[in-house]
């Protein structure tokens, strides 16, 4: 897309993606509200009615607002995986991220939604059904929590004192806990989901290190945001994420922070 600007999402196209997304968590909450079964997918990820329910909802609606822009969510069929790499452009799409948390009632899972153009998540949208907040936001434009129709700025903490670690509630692993133990000064706050970013770009939280599989409908929304808030998510070699560039949907390790300056290459141990 040499010499073509690249598609900045407007406020009306905002709402209408904002008001999918909370279409698709009321359908998610009737599903939540009752009884339902958990099937397992190939790669023995749960799965439930809620993810197809929302996968439906918002797939339809963005191919109605945007018709020209296609729809990669984690729930597609595998041929339009195999051709993702003719677009420029396309939705990426995890329609309940944090599906064990869903599993567990917890109310700690989401709906992400991010524009993607030539690789760079350039929107992002994080909806919680169970409270009812959105995240949103652009690198380079900012970042907001809606609130019962209220848009509130958010910005990053600049890292001092203990720092405030994303301790995940279904993937803790000892690598992450080695680089706890690293850092030392660490207060360790739990959260589920993709959730972890809105922490991040609200200043609740400084650092969400992750090691081990995740795919870029994870990352892609909640990286825009927190880049949008100040922060940045990066790989092991301090490289923001790319997405739709690769053979592979998988991410490798990688860091979210608030304060780009913390010192992150004295915490991993392959540095």
């Amino acid at each position: 897309m040499a010499g073509e600007t690249r598609m900045i999402v407007d406020a009306g196209l905002r709402d209408a993606v904002i008001a999918l997304a909370q279409q698709a968590a009321r359908r998610i909450l009737d599903v939540y509200g009752d009884a339902f079964d958990v099937v397992r997918k190939d790669d023995a990820s749960p799965l439930t009615a809620a993810d197809l329910a929302s996968h439906h909802c918002i797939v339809d609606g963005l191919a109605a607002l945007t018709p020209g822009i296609p729809v990669l969510s984690e729930e597609s069929p595998d041929a339009d995986k195999a051709q993702r790499h003719q677009w420029k452009r396309l939705w990426l799409v995890d329609p309940l991220d944090g599906t064990r948390e869903f599993v567990k009632r917890n109310g700690e899972f989401c709906i992400c939604i991010a524009l993607i153009v030539d690789g760079v998540a350039v929107f992002g949208l994080i909806q919680q059904p169970t409270t009812g907040l959105a995240w949103f936001g652009a690198p380079g434009q900012g970042a907001w929590r809606r609130e019962h129709g209220v848009d509130v700025p958010l910005h990053v903490r600049r890292g001092d004192g203990a720092l405030r670690v994303a301790a995940s509630r279904s993937h803790r692993d000892a690598r992450t806990q080695a680089l706890i133990d690293r850092i030392g000064n660490v207060d360790s706050v739990p959260c589920g989901s993709a959730l972890k970013f809105c922490k991040i770009a609200e200043g609740a939280i400084d650092l969400y290190p992750r090691f081990g599989p995740t795919c870029e409908w994870d990352t892609a929304a909640g990286q825009a945001i927190v880049e949008g808030a100040g922060g940045v998510v990066m790989d092991a070699q301090g490289r923001p994420f790319r997405y739709n560039q690769r053979d592979t949907l998988l991410n490798g390790d990688f860091m979210a922070m608030g304060d780009p300056a913390l010192p992150w290459r004295n915490w991993l141990e392959y540095s």
